[in-house]
This record gives C-alpha cells, structure tokens and sequence, in this order.
C-alpha cells in the first residue's frame, strides 16, 4: 500500500468500506476538495488527479505535502461520517472506533455546544460567544479535528523529508515534530469552523471560525493520535510531558 512506503496513517483508513466513499473529481474553484456526508461523495480538485484527466487519483509520493494534507483531511471526514453511519445501525457495539465516536460525543457536548468564535476572520482578538446546534457543534468539531489530522501529515512529511524518509516515530523526528504541535497550539492554529443554520446569519456569512479560546484541547490531541493516527504510547508520552514542561494551560469546561 502506498500510504505504508510514505510510513503515512493508515489504520483508520482501513475502517472505512472500499464502498462507502463516492470519488469525484471536478474543477473546484474555492478549495482544493470537498466532503458532502450527506451523499458520503467526496470531491476533489482535477489537479490531484492522474495527469489531470479527472479519472483516478495521481500515486500518493506524486503528490505534494500540502496535497497530502488536505486529501487526509477530507478523508477523516469520511471516516467520522462512516463512524457516525455506524452508530445509527449498530448502536451498543463495542470497538476502538465506537469508543472514539462515544469520546466525540462527549466533546461535542462539553466543549463545542458553547463556543468562542471570531465573527470577522481578520480581527482574531474580537471575539463572542454563541451556542451551537446540534449540527453546528458537530461540524465545528469534525472541522477542528480533521484541521489537526491534515495538520499532522503535513508536518510529518515535512519532518520525514528533512530527514530523508526516516519515520517520525523515531526519536530525533519525534522531538521535532512536537517542537511544532506546542508552537501550533500556541498560535491558536487548531480551530474549526460551522456553518450558521440560522438564515440571516448566512446571508452575512458562510462559516463562522471558533477562537483560539476554543481550539483543539491536549485531550482531543491525545485521542486522535492514538486512535487514528496510531501513534505509539512512547511518543504520546512525550507529547504530554512536553506540554507539562512548557506548563501550557488550557481553559476547558470539565469534561
């Protein structure tokens, strides 16, 4: 499998029916693809196809970092829409994927229901609360986290290629790759977004941003490595002393 000679995440991939995905490729103008759960389609840019011809998708080690990011964060998509497909035909199943969706319930109540946004995107320190639908706290967390998993691949390509194809889960490549997590976190670069229900709100905008104030929590980080990403507990670790060392806090409702 190609994802594996890239040493890129596969384990969720390999959760997700050959079937379930609708491919497509189209020339999008705004974003470099799309992901409609409704449909279970997702849509991506010619330009990632096999010479352009909108067909087949080019060899993953053809595409570039920032391509490969955006590919697996449309894919997460798709895997959180199977997992949510899943719930409602066999609910009480036990497997790591139920404990992860039953964990992104638990967040969408407590951490994406009563929100911080940024109601114009070029004044990140104006900010409000709102609180969400139910279909607006689902969509600011998928968005949230599938922002962390494209977030991810590209960094670990980033580092990989620095250090001529070595995997990121050694421990030179890990310390670097978490040099940029805490610098990430800082900066506030792991938000989402939602789109408005309300229909007045739309006509003055299409997606509303969450603030830093509510980005991805070290919680959600820990889960998402582990149970999608597969990082080992080693490297989990090291993430979590780091974030003690730095003594980075995080304002959170008690989950």
């Amino acid at each position: 499998m190609e994802a594996d000679r890239l040493h890129l995440p596969t384990k969720f991939l390999r959760e997700i029916p050959a079937h379930f995905i609708q491919f497509e490729f189209d020339d999008l103008r705004t974003y470099a693809a799309e992901y409609h759960p409704d449909e279970h389609r997702m849509v991506l840019s010619r330009s990632l196809s096999f010479n352009a011809a909108g067909r087949t998708l080019k060899p993953l080690a053809k595409l570039t970092h920032r391509e490969l990011s955006i590919l697996y964060h449309e894919l997460f998509h798709a895997y959180m829409d199977y997992l949510r497909s899943s719930e409602m035909r066999s609910a009480g199943a036990e497997s790591t994927a139920h404990e992860l969706m039953a964990f992104a319930r638990s967040q969408q109540v407590c951490r994406y229901t009563d929100v911080t946004i940024v109601p114009i995107a070029q004044r990140p320190q104006e900010v409000e609360s709102r609180y969400l639908t139910e279909s607006e706290s689902w969509e600011a967390l998928n968005e949230t986290w599938a922002v962390f998993i494209g977030w991810s691949i590209w960094n670990q390509l980033e580092v990989q290629s620095q250090e001529r194809g070595s995997r990121v889960q050694q421990p030179r490549q890990m310390a670097q790759w978490v040099r940029r997590l805490l610098a990430a976190f800082s900066n506030g670069e792991f938000r989402g977004y939602y789109v408005p229900q309300d229909a007045a709100e739309q006509r003055i905008t299409h997606k509303r941003f969450l603030a830093k104030q509510s980005q991805l929590s070290w919680r959600e980080t820990e889960v998402l490595m582990m149970q999608v990403l597969g990082f080992t507990g080693e490297s989990i670790h090291l993430v979590k002393r780091s974030f003690h060392s730095l003594q980075i806090t995080e304002v959170l409702p008690a989950c």
